[in-house]
């Protein structure tokens, strides 16, 4: 999140500063397009924009804001929730999971294949930008194979064991490790351990960016039992366990699918935070897109009271103002969009390895058609205001 509103922010620092060049050569580009569709009336706004290119900076690099904060933190949450489903789901192997109840028994019981017994905790890592918790599990290592595929890019998880780890391609490249490293990181009760690195592996948002065996973290959990089973069942296994599930009251046995779908739940649910925090500041950019657009509208009175005097029709300044949004909106959301592009597909990329992000089409129909309502209320409005009031009234007043 850190990165993708740094790289974000870095855009638009560039836009805000080449604003006043790219406004004149988009004026360039669009007058022949605002002559043919809004004549007259397209005639002045081309002229306009052209002449008013300063002036206008701070409403494009407002707009640009607003279009690409909204395009890409929050749909940054889509491809992070769907992206940790998605590598969950494609890498349990499991077709059963228990919940409360020790690996052990479960292993033992008929048509059991493999049981692969699960505890979450986090561990502190050192990366390039200090250390920070990460999230963690420690599994058995017998039978890991059956049950959980981690998409193992280099080394063998077949090595791990006691005073070994393996961890995500990202985590690896974060804090600069490979194979064969020695790893020191901080167990979940901050002791420090010193682990060989002997697989790295690509599907850390499904199953946590570092993975442990059980004996590493004996000891340093606040209890010792597993958080989730894997069970890899054979004929009869289904059955087995029904059976051992009745007889263990608080336990629960669902299949690998509806797992994915509680995953999914809970994804969603603990996003509504970032989605809060989110939310905010894309209505303090759209605020301030809108707010600059009104100052820009309402300083514009002395301007649209000399056009009226000598001879344009209230239709064709409104008219003309109209043009001029199209041809700054269309500036803005194309801008706007593709520094959202960028930052969310290089964001998306580097976690997942997913070239092309998910989108939701009604997200991008929220953030396109959201920039021309607000440049309706904030533009067109203060200028039919602004026209409802005799021109000798504005035209003394000062720029």
């Amino acid at each position: 999140m850190a990165g993708a509103i740094g790289m974000l922010f870095l855009f638009v620092v560039a836009v805000a500063l080449l604003a006043p060049w790219i406004n004149a050569f988009a004026a360039r580009l669009l007058t022949p397009v605002l002559n043919r569709v809004w004549r007259a009336s397209g005639y002045l706004a081309a002229k306009n924009l052209r002449a008013n290119a300063q002036g206008m900076a701070t409403v494009l690099t407002a707009l640009v804001l607003a279009v690409g904060l909204g395009g890409s933190m929050w749909f940054l949450q889509n491809n992070l929730a769907r992206q940790t489903t998605t590598q969950n789901r494609v890498g349990t192997l499991a077709d059963r999971v228990v919940v409360g109840g020790p690996a052990s028994e479960i292993r033992a019981l008929g048509g059991v294949v493999a049981a692969t017994g699960i505890r979450r905790t986090s561990v502190v890592v050192k990366s390039f930008d200090g250390i920070g918790a990460v999230g963690a599990q420690a599994v058995d290592p017998a039978g890991l194979a059956a049950t959980m595929d981690l998409g193992v890019l280099e080394g063998s998880l077949a090595a791990l064991g006691p005073g070994t780890v393996t961890l995500s391609a990202m985590q690896a490249s974060s804090s600069g490790w490979h194979v064969g490293d020695t790893a020191t990181l901080w167990l979940g009760d901050g002791t420090p351990a010193s682990l060989k690195v002997v697989a790295i592996y690509r599907r850390g948002l499904g199953f946590g960016e570092v993975t442990l065996a059980k004996e590493t973290v004996a000891g340093h959990l606040p209890r010792d039992a597993d958080d989730e089973v894997l069970v890899r069942t054979g004929p009869g296994g289904a059955a087995s366990l029904a059976a051992w599930s009745a007889g263990h009251p608080g336990s629960a046995v669902l299949d690998a699918a509806t797992r994915t779908r509680v995953i999914g739940t809970d994804l969603a649910v603990s996003a509504w935070l970032n989605r809060m925090l989110i939310g905010i500041m894309v209505g303090y950019a759209a605020l301030a897109a809108a707010t600059t657009m009104v100052m820009a509208a309402l300083a514009r009175r002395r301007e649209l009271a000399l056009l009226r005097l000598v001879g344009v029709a209230r239709r064709q300044i409104r008219r003309m103002v109209g043009a001029e949004q199209a041809g700054l909106l269309g500036t803005a959301v194309l801008i706007g969009g593709a520094v959202a592009a960028l930052t969310l597909g290089s964001i998306v990329r580097a976690l997942t390895g997913s070239p092309i992000p998910y989108v939701p089409a009604l997200g991008w129909v929220t953030v396109v058609g959201g920039t021309p309502a607000l440049a309706l209320v904030a533009t067109i409005w203060p200028v039919r205001q602004l026209l409802r009031t005799p021109p000798l009234e504005h035209i003394g007043v000062k720029e």
